[in-house]
């Protein structure tokens, strides 16, 4: 009787914690997950980070030799991380031993808590699923016909407007900063209008604004002659923030290059006089100098418009307040403050660890949003703070806390994609060798 044959494993490669994504074979790349990647061991030590605290990204090493087993290979001995580094030490907390629980306590700045769950996919109850059912055959299709509208029609607005005028391409830039006379007024006052008119569109019916005062310590260090402030600094939750500062300031934002080159929102965004950066640039001044540069043109000719910054880089539940970055606190200039909320009792406008595409469904799916903003006195630097950038920040967002009853968090946008990686079940090496946008 003929001994059967052992079959013969169609992946021979085992599975270890040091062997990356992109070293197994196709059949297994499918079932690691990214509890394997997090072990203590699979974690070896530490990335550098640039001077702008972003986590350097690192070339993949190539493959050797050929063939489908691994004694073809050379083994790959390139640390994930090196140690001492932020995101190395937020891969090795998160280990496959830690509840959900404990992951939202741990990225609490990251976490959604309104009735659809993370990820916006959570068990609904059955009453919202009968109104969303409703908002999908009403409210979304007029939202959807009437948002396209405005969009479409502020295009050709900006289009006309900036017909036979040339943009301002000096030192890489393209944008229409530098516009005035009507076509300026016409730009600016139609776009304020149509911003409002689609938060309307988009369920913010009012919304709630509030001025917080100075005291009267503070008044006396207050220049006689108030001017308008060149930069305003804000706390970032949502794509919906830009629709607002867009209604109140019309201001110009930070973008990458490739905005500039979208259909319609490109020629927006030029007329919006945004600054665009491009991290693979070799520009000498950077985007630190990019920004210094267009805020100190801003207080040298008032027909400029001011600056929006989001000093925290990236996006949060609404009830933390990020590290800020020094970027727009480099030009010693005073700046405005400006508090966002977003009260909700089913959806949270909050854009995060959930997509896009899923995120503005169920926010046209809602029949009333709530925006509440509060507007701080213009913060004028003291001596001491012009000297030290990151004195200036730090005190602005301290008050930012204070006055928006929010709380301060350490952690950053490594953090966060460490936590996006372990709800999504992504490659952490992938995940942690991406440039910062």
């Amino acid at each position: 009787m003929a001994t059967p044959k052992t079959p013969r494993s169609r992946c021979p490669v085992p599975l270890s914690p040091r062997i990356t994504h992109q070293w197994l074979p196709p059949c297994e790349r499918t079932r690691v997950t990214v509890r394997v990647l997090l072990l203590p061991n699979a974690v070896g030590a530490k990335g550098s980070r640039g001077s702008n605290g972003s986590l350097d990204s690192q070339e993949e090493s190539p493959r050797v030799g050929g063939g489908g087993g691994s004694s073809g290979k050379a083994k790959d001995e390139r640390p994930l991380l090196k140690p001492g580094s932020a995101t190395s030490e937020a891969a090795d907390a998160a280990t496959p031993s830690e509840s959900l629980e404990e992951l939202e306590k741990k990225y609490a700045p990251y976490v959604r808590k309104d009735a659809y769950g993370t990820m916006g996919r959570g068990e609904l109850q059955p009453v919202e699923k009968v109104l969303l059912g409703i908002a999908l055959v009403t409210l979304v299709p007029i939202r959807l016909v009437v948002g396209i509208f405005v969009v479409v029609l502020y295009y050709l607005i900006c289009r006309l407007c900036t017909l036979f005028y040339a943009p301002n391409q000096e030192d890489g830039k393209d944008d229409y900063a530098h516009m005035v006379g009507w076509r300026r007024v016409v730009v600016v006052r139609t776009g304020r209008f149509l911003s409002r008119v689609l938060l309307f569109v988009l369920g913010f019916y009012w919304i709630r604004k509030s001025h917080r005062s100075c005291s009267a310590e503070d008044e006396d260090k207050q220049p006689v002659e108030s001017e308008r402030p060149e930069v305003v600094v804000s706390n970032h939750i949502s794509y919906v923030d830009i629709l607002f500062q867009m209604s109140s300031y019309f201001p110009s934002f930070v973008a990458k290059r490739s905005v500039a080159r979208l259909p319609l929102i490109g020629i927006i965004s030029k007329c919006l006089g945004c600054v665009y950066v491009q991290r693979e640039s070799k520009s000498s001044k950077g985007v630190s100098g990019l920004l210094t540069e267009r805020i100190q043109e801003a207080h040298q000719n008032k027909l400029y418009p001011m600056m929006m910054l989001f000093p925290e880089g990236t996006t949060t539940n609404g009830n933390y307040l990020l590290p800020f970055k020094t970027g727009a606190f480099l030009a010693k200039e005073p700046v405005l403050p400006v508090i966002l909320k977003y009260p909700y009792n089913r959806f949270s406008p909050a854009w995060d660890t959930i997509s896009g595409v899923r995120h503005v469904f169920l926010l046209l799916c809602q029949f009333v949003n709530h925006l509440e903003v509060i507007h701080l006195p213009v913060y004028y630097p003291s001596e001491q703070e012009k000297d030290d950038p990151k004195l200036y920040a730090n005190n602005v967002r301290k008050l930012m806390a204070t006055e928006g009853n929010l709380m301060l968090s350490d952690i950053g946008l490594a953090e966060k994609r460490i936590y996006h990686a372990v709800l999504n079940g992504n490659s952490l090496p992938r995940v942690l060798h991406q440039k910062d946008d």
